[in-house]
């Protein structure tokens, strides 16, 4: 797709979300470790676990997507090339199709173990959630002359072990870009400004049903979450 049509990409916790998404054509579905915060009510994704991340998938697989189906390697879950491995076969297993991780140069041996077992592999590059303690927060990444050559090296790093696409989030537009132009495969932006090959929501985000906080790159269609309150509200009224 890349060169030739945008990429769409939202993220499925379940069967029925995923049904929804697939019938309005989304090519992409990732079971995101963000449920940990959007659907566990955890802090942040560190608390993710592995048996969280077979529990949802497996459910989002039961709806048999036409869309491609990746799932999230949890926090802790790829520390070796042998875990990583072995979880990446069991994401596989509940019906993932690829697998996502968090980093560039640091996992590339984990990378290509993974792809040398025949699983596909989505990277993901600049702001990464799972080192969110670590780094105090969020932040745009790439402003920076370090930053960008740490993430043009991660980039490469990346293509070079055989992924197929990567996810760049919170990275500054004017470096998005420029790494777009350069990398030979897409990358999908979440608050990374339009120039990257496609875009990735958190879906509870765009419906505006995240609990508690809806982040500043997301348009969010706060009629839908008005809708669901209503039904609720006119159930209610209509047995008093």
């Amino acid at each position: 797709m890349k060169g030739h049509e945008k990429i769409v990409a939202l993220t499925a916790y379940d069967y029925g979300m995923a049904q929804l998404l697939d019938r309005c054509d989304v090519p992409l579905l990732l079971v995101g470790d963000s449920l940990g915060m959007v659907v566990l009510g955890l802090p942040d994704t560190t608390g993710v676990t592995m048996e969280d991340m077979v529990h949802h998938t497996r459910a989002v697989s039961r709806a048999k997507t036409n869309a491609l189906r990746v799932a999230d390697l949890p926090y802790g879950s790829y520390e070796s090339s042998a875990d990583a491995v072995q979880n990446a076969k069991r994401l596989a297993a509940t019906g993932a199709e690829a697998v996502k991780a968090e980093g560039g140069v640091a996992i590339s041996k984990q990378v290509r173990s993974i792809i040398q077992e025949g699983i596909p592999f989505l990277g993901h590059l600049g702001m990464l959630p799972q080192k969110v303690k670590e780094e105090g927060g969020y932040r745009l990444k790439g402003k920076n002359a370090n930053e960008k050559k740490a993430l043009f090296e991660d980039a490469e790093a990346l293509v070079d072990a055989g992924a197929f696409a990567i996810v760049l989030e919170l990275v500054e537009a004017e470096t998005a870009g420029e790494l777009t132009k350069k990398l030979p495969i897409p990358t999908i932006g979440i608050g990374s400004g339009n120039e990257c090959d496609g875009q990735i929501l958190v879906t509870t985000d765009l419906w505006s049903t995240s609990p508690n906080y809806i982040p500043k790159h997301v348009q969010s269609n706060l009629q839908v979450r008005v809708e669901m309150e209503n039904s609720v509200k006119g159930w209610m009224d209509s047995l008093k």
